[in-house]
């Protein structure tokens, strides 16, 4: 399964190569060094993602961090750090200039960014499509590590699998558009996160937004600002900027902006996951898909039973997809699919009826505020676009949160500094009754409640 580019802050020992010169003479100018054992070795902390996915949207964003402690080289003298990586395993023509260098480090960190591999990558001739190697190593070092009493030692050197993404604008041409969704209705004007983002259709000047709603009233923006804002014109569905609010109802919708004549719509809009495999034929409300613009899919993060589901829209039966093949071929009132207990990513492509359902590492709310800790199970997010996860409408109570990776504590995130920042293994959040949206980026270590 590929892990799109992330920073989960997993340890993995990672060890530094076993010799270094570690011992000092009694010399008030030069240290003169003796070969010995460091007393500490360097262990990484290192999500080790499957595959690390490149594309010119995310080139800003970390791909990984490498963490590491202290080492010890028993002398008065300042150790140093560089992180190196190279397209060639063995290190041996490494060019500082050309290839990855941290440079010289006195703290125990550093970060590789998309934009790193990427250079990697245009080094080893990838193009879009294409699929490569990188590696990377560790140097500890005393002193400056240069000159004729130089000393360093090199980890073992880590491999990395990198894919260049086929860019989604030009396969899918689907785009954020500048226009987004704001309102009583939506993100309390505002004050209670972004607006609600639009993408471009095939349609110029026709863009569209899947929006979850609330009771109240919204208007369009752009920008997220209101120098520019569009509300209801003089009759219904018509456009006026700086025009009235429109009154909207709780629910998930597909809003329609025709920016060439001025109108819009709102239509009750959502697809969801129904079965004995998932809320029992609908006992409760169907796992919903959430757009994702970059491969122009619906895709829904889900815990499964087992058991069998379906694909329907609104949580009613007038449309649904099942599969008669088991082929993996959406079609309208097909067969039960089978499912067997896990956690998945599904995705429906509506463009060609196609679905798929991968076994997934999926996020999930846990704690006193939503379900004693995992007494049931957690909120699952969906992954909406590299490294974003989304949960709607997520029932919380008084009390405190995690996220924790499939209902387990194996990786989980609280927050240290109740700064916003996601702190492996963090402090509990505090929570307070009502319905929220909460907005993992991975990517960034950064996450929002609202």
């Amino acid at each position: 399964m590929k892990t799109i580019i992330k920073n989960f802050f997993k340890i993995l020992p990672f060890i530094l190569g076993a010799w270094l010169i570690s011992s000092c003479e009694n010399d008030d100018v030069v240290p003169e060094f003796t070969l010995s054992q460091a007393s500490e070795n360097v262990a990484f902390s290192f999500s080790a993602a499957d595959e690390y996915l490149i594309s010119t949207g995310t080139m800003d964003n970390v791909a990984e961090r490498f963490v590491w402690n202290n080492v010890d080289f028993g002398v008065q003298t300042e150790i140093n750090y560089q992180l190196q990586g190279s397209i060639d395993n063995t290190f041996a023509a490494y060019d500082p200039t050309t290839e990855y260098d941290s440079g010289t480090l006195s703290v125990t960190n550093a970060e590789v960014k998309v934009s790193d591999l990427s250079n990697l990558a245009t080094l080893l001739g990838l193009e879009a499509g294409d699929s490569g190697q990188v590696y990377f190593r560790a140097r500890a070092f005393a002193g400056s590590g240069e000159g004729a009493d130089a000393v360093d030692s090199y980890s073992d050197v880590m491999t990395l699998n990198i894919s260049i993404l086929e860019e989604s604008s030009g396969s899918t041409g689907v785009e954020i558009s500048t226009w987004g969704v704001v309102g009583s209705g939506y993100n309390d004007w505002g004050g209670a996160g972004p607006d609600a983002p639009f993408y471009t259709t095939t349609t110029p000047g026709v863009i569209v937004s899947y929006a979850t709603l609330i009771d109240g009233e919204i208007k369009f923006r752009e920008n997220n600002d209101w120098a520019s804002d569009l509300g209801e014109g003089d009759t219904d569905g018509t456009l006026a900027a700086g025009g009235a609010n429109i009154a909207v109802t709780a629910g998930d919708y597909k809003i329609t902006l025709n920016l060439n004549d001025s109108t819009y719509t709102i239509e009750a809009y959502s697809w969801g996951v129904v079965g004995s495999g998932y809320n029992d034929w609908g006992a409760t409300p169907d796992a919903k898909f959430y757009y994702d613009y970059t491969t122009d899919t619906f895709t829904v993060g889900v815990r499964l039973v087992e058991g069998e589901i379906k694909f329907r829209m609104n949580n009613e039966w007038n449309v649904d997809f099942g599969d008669n093949g088991a082929d993996g071929t959406l079609e309208s009132g097909g067969e039960n699919i089978a499912v067997s207990e896990g956690h998945y990513t599904i995705r429906m492509n509506l463009n060609d009826n196609t679905y798929t359902i991968e076994a997934a590492d999926l996020w999930g709310v846990v704690g006193s505020g939503y379900n004693d800790w995992g007494a049931t199970p957690d909120f699952t997010f969906t992954e909406v676009n590299p490294g974003i996860w989304i949960a709607e409408i997520v029932p919380l109570l008084d009390g405190e949160i995690k996220f924790r990776i499939n209902n387990a504590w194996d990786t989980d995130f609280g927050d240290d500094g109740a700064d916003g920042t996601l702190d492996a293994g963090g402090e509990n959040i505090p929570s307070t009754a009502g319905n929220y949206r909460i907005r993992l980026d991975i990517t960034n270590g950064t996450y929002s409640i609202n």
